[in-house]
């Protein structure tokens, strides 16, 4: 199987607690956290983008990294690791996208992909004057394919004539082209998020809840992959909360959760509910809890000690077709290390590049 780093990019991780460790998103933590991942055995490190906050107390994600520029310098200071950077399609145009990512295969050579998002959070992109109407929740995957399309025919040729309802292109070049193939993921777990993947992407980075949830997920995408004669790998996420012993991982999460900032949870679940259109940011507005910065009973959380964790994650090594796990933890210092050094020993498999 392999392991990947959700990278810290956005100011205090994935919890919103005054409990929780607080920290900002530098390219030095980041640098640090990408390294001694790539020293574990890590196949891979994403960094998400969002360009808008939550707010509230601890100012959750009101400070997050550039994915693009940050992507560009660690290929420089990494060697093995493969690096995702995060599009948000709204904010920057394919063929400059396209071109970027050739300047960043050439600087790491075939460890460079992209991760498109197609937008559900209308504040990040209407602050800015992006988001383009009402009706893109229901028509953001069709914009999608035009992007994906733009990125592959000018990765592959060059060159692009793409002429469709969002974008037109009169000989639009690029050179020069990336020496490797620079793989996509995409995000989504709807039936639509899903199929855009089967069609477009090398992976999909989806959700799926405990183990029968997970193997829900990657039947559908096989299943979908297999109709448009694809092969598309998932990619599923768990954050780590490890101590010594399981009930002090579980009292880690009380103390988390003690200090959440409910203001914050708030509004991310409020800006989560405006997508009406049926995807996977509807299921996720009912799961947060702005009481509860962690849910112990959701299925996307691993908590308890390093033989716990691993015990789990071998569970979760055993289903066919998953061969992709990104992980994230509370503390991305002792986290990791601990995962690294007391963790992965544990494991039943063999951690591939």
């Amino acid at each position: 199987m392999r392991i990947g780093i959700f990278l810290p990019t956005g100011n205090n991780g994935w919890i919103s607690s005054t409990t929780a460790p607080l920290f900002m998103p530098t390219f030095e933590l980041n640098r640090g956290v990408t390294a001694r991942a790539e020293s574990y055995g890590f196949g891979f490190a994403l960094s998400m983008v969002t360009f808008r906050g939550y707010g509230g107390v601890t100012e959750h994600w009101n400070y997050t990294l550039e994915t693009m520029t940050l992507m560009s310098a660690l290929a420089a200071v990494t060697e093995r690791i493969k690096l995702y950077a995060s599009v948000g399609i709204l904010s920057l145009h394919p063929a400059m996208t396209a071109r970027m990512a050739s300047t960043i295969d050439d600087i790491a050579p075939g460890r460079f992909g992209i991760n498109i998002v197609a937008g559900w959070h209308r504040e990040e992109y209407a602050q800015m004057g992006m988001w383009p109407d009402g009706d893109y929740y229901s028509y953001r995957y069709d914009y999608a394919a035009e992007y994906a399309t733009i990125l592959r025919e000018l990765w592959s040729a060059g060159r692009s004539d793409f002429s469709g309802r969002y974008f037109n292109l009169e000989d639009c070049m690029l050179g020069p082209v990336p020496a490797h193939q620079v793989e996509l993921i995409s995000a989504g777990a709807s039936g639509r998020g899903r199929r855009f993947a089967a069609e477009f992407a090398d992976y999909n980075f989806t959700m799926g809840f405990g183990t029968d949830g997970l193997r829900e997920a990657v039947a559908e995408l096989a299943a979908t992959s297999a109709e448009l004669g694809r092969s598309v790998k998932p990619i599923v996420q768990r954050l780590l909360i490890i101590d010594d012993t399981d009930e002090l991982a579980r009292k880690r999460v009380d103390h988390y959760n003690r200090g959440s900032d409910t203001a914050a949870l708030d509004n991310e679940r409020g800006h989560y509910a405006l997508d009406r259109a049926g995807g996977s940011s509807e299921v996720l507005a009912r799961t947060i809890n702005p009481h509860r910065a962690i849910d112990p009973e959701a299925g996307n959380i691993i908590i308890g000690s390093p033989k716990t964790i691993a015990t789990q994650l071998n569970e979760i090594a055993r289903i066919d077709g998953l061969d992709d796990l990104l992980v994230l933890f509370d503390d991305f210092t002792v986290g990791l290390d601990r995962f690294g050094t007391e963790v992965i020993p544990l494991l039943d498999f063999a951690l591939r590049p």
